[in-house]
């Protein structure tokens, strides 16, 4: 399976007011000209506001379908320039729902090892300016890809992403993963069969974000 950068994307930190506080981000990104270098801090001139959330080896990278993008795009009624949704990486032709834990992509120099959803917060809300967005995120499943850094590299807009090593010895997808945190808890028992068949580091995120001890 191959696919392509459509582009690389980065954000700063910002302020804003809400109801019950002042809050931080740097979810809103745009694309940026020319090569990025990915090393094992994330995207190089990318922000992060909250690294207890954000950033360290397990959420080094976001990778967001421009295929996702677009169904966002339907369902709010208006066009979504790449990083709209927080992504440093907007993909075109790749199943990043159905990629697991653990699958390999090299994508332009670097090579990259899908980890984790992403599970948005208010602040994607604010983003967009649409109150209640993260709960739609949350349903529709469709939770783009968190990944670390195997081997730095240089990426950029038009690079080839292949998918270098699968994990058939799993069936546990983002998808999946995904619909077992928000939307159909029966399916978590399914996810935590597979635990010790993921990356360790991906398995203990999964059981904190199942509130497992």
């Amino acid at each position: 399976m191959a696919g392509t950068v459509e582009a690389t994307c980065t954000g700063s930190i910002e302020s804003f007011e809400t109801a019950e506080r002042t809050a931080t981000t740097a979810i809103r990104k745009s694309a940026v000209d020319g090569p990025v270098w990915i090393s094992s801090d994330g995207v190089e001139g990318d922000q992060i506001a909250n690294r207890d959330s954000h950033g360290g080896s397990v959420k080094a990278v976001y990778a967001y379908a421009a295929e996702d993008r677009a169904f966002w795009e339907r369902q709010l009624g208006r066009d979504l320039a790449p990083g709209a949704l927080g992504e440093n990486l907007a993909t075109q032709g790749i199943d990043v729902t159905g990629a697991r834990p653990g699958e390999r992509w090299r994508v332009g120099d670097a090579l990259l090892e899908v980890t984790t959803i992403r599970t948005p917060c208010y602040k994607l809300a604010w983003a967009l300016d649409e109150p209640g967005i993260e709960r739609a995120f949350q349903r529709a499943a469709r939770p783009g890809a968190y990944l670390t850094v195997i081997e730095e590299g240089e990426v950029a807009a038009g690079d080839e992403i292949r998918v270098v090593r699968t994990r058939a010895d799993h069936g546990v997808t983002l998808g999946v993963l995904a619909h077992a945190c928000h939307n159909d808890r029966r399916l978590r028992e399914e996810v935590l069969e597979d635990l010790d068949l993921l990356p360790s580091a991906v398995a203990a995120h999964i059981t904190t974000m199942f509130g497992v001890r």
